[in-house]
């Protein structure tokens, strides 16, 4: 059987024996035609891998073949030329050629080349498999160490890096190798965080990690500078690495200086966490301080209305009152069209904060509709589905608007989510709430070693919506589901992306600084 089947077209393939003779001594099948009308119908008419194409020919020059060929197939073409022009060069790369070689071309020059596009993707899984398997030692070791809360970052962020790296390798066994250890880092972080949650938000530990509550003071409002606009773009549950998939878009047009995390606050649910975030404070300190403003999950009405005056307070506290700012946030498309249309008299602004809410809405749409189910049933689809909406979203355009202009940019998210399939049967009275990954009420009933739990909600910095009120919390892939109706749930939820609970993935989140080119 063929390596693979390659057509060569040239005028003068004649003079090209020798090399063509060469080639199917290697194994691939070679098929030649000396002009651009045979090179076209030949393609329509077969299977093949690569075209080489010589660029000088009568009748059709190379590159308007080149532009039939693109008609009818996405077949590789590599563009074989004695003209090194400029413009030619351009020309042939816009026009979507693989690779260009210059004559004259010695056999061993067109095979490296064939390699290159052909066995690419094979040799890349190769080593990535190899090199994965390198560091999985480095890995374990990393857990077993007792990591402190910035090693934790960092090993989450390999983790991130070789999830991504393992798309290119062909090898499913390893990549079941790697989901285990992934939830082996995910058992062992739900420890971590149950031993040292509690110390670092009611203030006993004097180190601790920047938190939903600190990031404006410690992240933020650092970077804003008078004269040099700051954009802080929230954009709602955004995990790591889906930022990794949106962030070659972002590289195209800024500068990316830092890629940081920090520790979403519990529950990892936007009214929690978001809220934090722009009042500065801890929900139990929110419902102190501003009992008008803040709303329990039990209680009516939307519980993320008072983001821009939390924001206001926290700037009074903190003495930053001379910042000038807007406040804008984004529920739906025509919001993102007027924010586009608006971006140019924000550069008059400090502080420009714009809170886009779209993967939130597809993580929550993607549980209710079948369709997005299909879309997303796995993580590769998820990043993906990122990556497309970003780059054909009203936030892209308003960000290319003002991408040759002098700012700062920092982006971030309140939280993540996490892809659950383990049930675990809770039981509470009708005030429990209802989502999957936390609970609270007052006679919750649980397996104590499938949650995190909280007698007393104040001690993790949460209010306490009823007397005898506590928390509960799911650890790693892990979802609530009531005994009634328990195998309806359990299947209707099983492998949909959810948030509120205890995993790296819904916890560790990014905080990313940039600035114009």
């Amino acid at each position: 059987m063929a390596v693979a089947t390659i057509l060569w077209v040239d005028d003068e393939i004649e003079n090209l024996q020798s090399q063509k003779l060469f080639l199917e001594n290697k194994g691939y099948e070679v098929h030649t035609r000396t002009n651009g009308f045979d090179a076209v119908d030949f393609v329509k008419d077969n299977v093949l891998d690569v075209v080489l194409l010589d660029e000088t020919m009568p009748g059709i020059t190379g590159l308007e073949t080149l532009q039939k060929i693109k008609e009818v197939s996405n077949i590789p073409v590599v563009m074989i030329t004695k003209n090194e022009t400029e413009n030619l060069m351009e020309e042939a790369i816009g026009s979507q050629i693989t690779d260009y070689l210059i004559k004259p071309v010695n056999p061993n020059q067109v095979l490296l080349c064939l390699k290159k596009i052909i066995d690419n993707k094979r040799l890349v899984g190769e080593k990535t498999t190899s090199a994965y398997q390198q560091q999985f030692r480095n890995l374990f070791m990393a857990l077993n160490s007792n990591p402190d809360y910035n090693e934790w970052m960092e090993i989450y962020k390999r983790l991130v890096y070789w999830e991504l790296e393992m798309e290119k390798s062909n090898s499913p066994e390893m990549r079941e190798v790697f989901q285990t250890q992934k939830q082996e880092a995910n058992t062992e972080f739900f420890k971590f965080i149950s031993k040292n949650y509690i110390s670092w938000v009611n203030g006993k530990s004097t180190e601790g990690p920047v938190m939903s509550h600190t990031l404006f003071k410690q992240k933020i409002l650092p970077q804003v500078e008078k004269g040099v606009p700051t954009f802080f773009i929230l954009i709602d549950n955004l995990r790591l690495d889906q930022w990794k998939a949106i962030q070659p878009i972002f590289a195209e047009s800024f500068r990316i200086n830092e890629e940081e995390t920090f520790y979403s606050i519990l529950p990892t649910a936007t009214q929690y966490s978001r809220n934090a975030i722009f009042a500065g404070m801890l929900p139990v300190e929110i419902e102190k301080h501003y009992p008008d403003f803040w709303k329990n999950d039990d209680e009516e009405g939307s519980k993320n209305l008072h983001e821009e005056d939390f924001f206001k307070y926290q700037l009074k506290r903190l003495r930053r009152e001379d910042i000038r700012y807007s406040y804008t946030k984004i529920l739906n498309h025509n919001d993102g069209q007027q924010l586009v249309n608006n971006m140019h008299n924000l550069l008059a602004n400090d502080l420009n904060i714009i809170v886009y809410n779209f993967v939130d809405m597809m993580s929550h749409a993607r549980t209710e509709m079948e369709v997005l189910k299909e879309l997303a049933g796995d993580e590769t689809s998820y990043r993906s589905i990122t990556r497309s909406w970003f780059e054909h979203s009203p936030l892209h355009q308003a960000l290319k608007k003002i991408a040759d202009k002098k700012i700062n940019l920092v982006l971030a998210t309140d939280h993540g989510s996490v892809r659950v399939n383990t049930p675990c049967k809770v039981i509470g009275d009708k005030q429990t709430t209802a989502n999957l990954r936390y609970k609270h009420g007052r006679n919750l009933n649980y397996e104590p070693k499938e949650v995190l739990a909280f007698r007393d909600p104040r001690l993790a910095g949460l209010p306490v919506p009823n007397v005898n009120s506590s928390y509960i919390f799911a650890r790693e892939n892990a979802y609530l589901c009531y005994p009634n109706n328990y195998n309806y749930y359990v299947n209707y939820y099983r492998n949909t992306f959810q948030h509120g609970g205890v995993s790296m993935e819904e916890m560790i989140i990014p905080v990313i600084k940039m600035s114009s080119k």
